[in-house]
């Protein structure tokens, strides 16, 4: 089974918080949510790798470490997770950024592919795949599946909300992809939202509603 970490630090658990709140508009909603992905990346990221590089300070030359080898990606599903890609880079602004276009059909409930761009090196990089909520988990499931039938390896998925029964899914279909959570929410309901949840991420992001 895929490793599943959610998240406990109290600067992610206060502005997830906020944006669950009904009354916490677009701006304030767009800023709290790249916030909450820089913070989640910065966990997230404590595991890659370092070396040993020798360089020259303004006094002598010293030993420091740097990040070895792997390079990195931020691949979004659109639209939800573009929100997060700023705060990404923030931490990582050297990650090339893809993009992984999916909507979910809405009698069927399984998503459906309407755009794909990715760095050409992107089976050579250490990929994390964004979106705000992890639901029923299909669109995750989708575009991690794409990711892997275009070569790449080495994937990890991260989203802001998520419900047990797209935890479940993710595991059962990618026990190799390493998830993280910022809130582990009770459920879902009868239309596939997450309870208690925020609501639509993407209108919420863009003010679409």
């Amino acid at each position: 089974m895929s490793k599943v970490i959610v998240m406990d630090h109290p600067l992610i658990q206060h502005k997830i918080g906020w944006i669950r709140r009904a009354e916490t508009g677009s701006k304030d909603f767009r800023t709290l949510v790249s916030e909450i992905a820089m913070l989640m990346c910065y966990e997230a990221t404590r595991d890659l790798k370092l070396s040993d590089v020798e360089i020259n300070t303004p006094i002598c030359r010293t030993t420091v470490k740097e990040l070895h080898g792997k390079k990195l990606a931020v691949v979004p599903i659109l639209r939800a997770g573009l929100g997060m890609v700023d705060g990404m880079l923030n931490m990582i602004p050297a990650a090339k950024v893809g993009h992984i276009g999916l909507y979910r059909d809405p009698n069927t409930k399984e998503p459906v592919e309407y755009y794909c761009k990715l760095p050409e090196d992107c089976p050579e990089r250490e990929v994390f795949v964004v979106d705000p909520m992890l639901a029923t988990g299909g669109s995750a499931v989708a575009a991690i599946q794409m990711l892997k039938e275009k070569g790449v390896k080495n994937i990890r998925f991260m989203c802001i909300i998520a419900a047990p029964e797209g935890v479940k899914r993710m595991q059962e279909a990618h026990p190799d992809v390493e998830v993280y959570i910022g809130a582990l929410d009770d459920q879902l309901n009868e239309d596939c939202y997450i309870v208690p949840g925020l609501g639509d991420a993407g209108d919420r992001i863009f003010g679409t509603k």
